[in-house]
């Protein structure tokens, strides 16, 4: 018993050692800054990163500084991810893509599930349907129709395997049970030359990234794939409305931290992450790009656990039966 004792009281100090004692973990944790991972390029994605990591480093008391690796679809920079050190100093930001890419990506270099710590969703962007200015057709009705009569003949682009623009498009062909051809680029930002120049007749992308877009009238809006308007695209019909209430299409944001994170750590960053969204200035600032935040209820790391196991089996019998892989 004498020994156990020992052998219990030595495990104790060591875990107080590298954590502190627990009930003060929360109060110590962070004393430095910390890097936030997103794995793209610099995009309308660092808009919503960075007005959610201000005010959750107002919260912690340390700065929150965005990090873009970008690289083979978001991989690279949620493998750098999966490799630091667990100790709630560099987390990653990633969507969708992490739920895809078990499926699409034949050697991937991490699991999704088993290699990170869910800290809490952040947001939800609703997909939007747009096309070339000079588009024949102004309705969602139209444009379905001309999907229809195109077939092949109709391209749709979007911005890379597994990217949300892909989803979207596949889901509508799906949908529509006909096969445009597609056309890839490497991210939104070369899409839309392409489609404000009449080269491509339509694209589905997320409204953080669009709405510039439909607002300076360089592309034309048909629907939003959400359930209700959005604030920021008030003119802009949802695909319930124009007559195709089963298409529906929002891109969640989310936090995680490499696996074996102290729970602890979990704890403090999802409590900052919940003020943050409660901030009015962020509120009225995500509304301003196209979004909302997720709400409480939905926000936990358990909730985002649940949502990304879901999600993976959700998208892969469809992305097997697309036959789209990388090597």
């Amino acid at each position: 018993m004498k020994r156990r004792s020992l052998l219990i009281g030595g495990a104790a100090a060591m875990a107080a050692a590298w954590f502190g004692p627990a009930p003060a973990l929360a109060q110590a944790w962070p004393t430095q800054p910390i890097t936030m991972i997103i794995p793209f390029a610099p995009g309308p994605i660092d808009g919503v990163a960075r007005v959610i990591a201000e005010a959750m480093g107002r919260d912690l008391g340390q700065p929150l500084v965005i990090e873009n690796i970008p690289g083979a679809g978001g991989t690279v920079g949620v493998a750098r991810a999966a490799q630091a050190r667990p100790d709630g100093y560099r987390l990653l930001m990633h969507n969708i893509g992490m739920s895809t890419a078990p499926t699409l990506y034949r050697r991937l270099a991490y699991d999704p599930v088993k290699d990170f710590e869910p800290i809490g969703l952040m947001n939800r962007n609703p997909m939007v349907w747009i096309g070339r200015p000079n588009f024949p057709g102004s309705t969602l009705a139209e444009m379905v129709d001309y999907l229809r009569r195109q077939g092949a003949q109709a391209n749709l682009a979007h911005a890379g395997l597994g990217s949300s623009s892909q989803l979207c498009a596949m889901l509508m062909q799906a949908a529509l049970r006909m096969q445009a051809t597609t056309v890839p680029y490497r991210s939104s930002g070369e899409v839309f030359p392409e489609l404000s120049a009449g080269r491509i007749d339509l694209y589905c992308d997320q409204t953080t990234s669009a709405l510039g877009q439909v607002h300076g009238r360089s592309v034309r809006a048909f629907a939003l794939a959400a359930p209700q308007r959005l604030p920021a695209l008030p003119e802009v019909p949802t695909t319930a409305e124009a007559g195709m209430p089963d298409f529906q299409l929002s891109i969640w944001q989310a936090l995680f931290a490499p696996a074996g994170t102290p729970q602890p750590v979990i704890q403090r960053l999802n409590r900052a992450l919940r003020v943050a969204l409660a901030d009015a200035r962020v509120t009225a600032r995500l509304t301003e790009l196209g979004t909302a935040p997720e709400p409480e209820a939905t926000g936990t790391p358990e909730a985002l656990r649940e949502l990304l196991a879901r999600e993976v089996a959700r998208w892969r019998p469809i992305l097997q039966a697309a036959g789209e892989f990388a090597d």
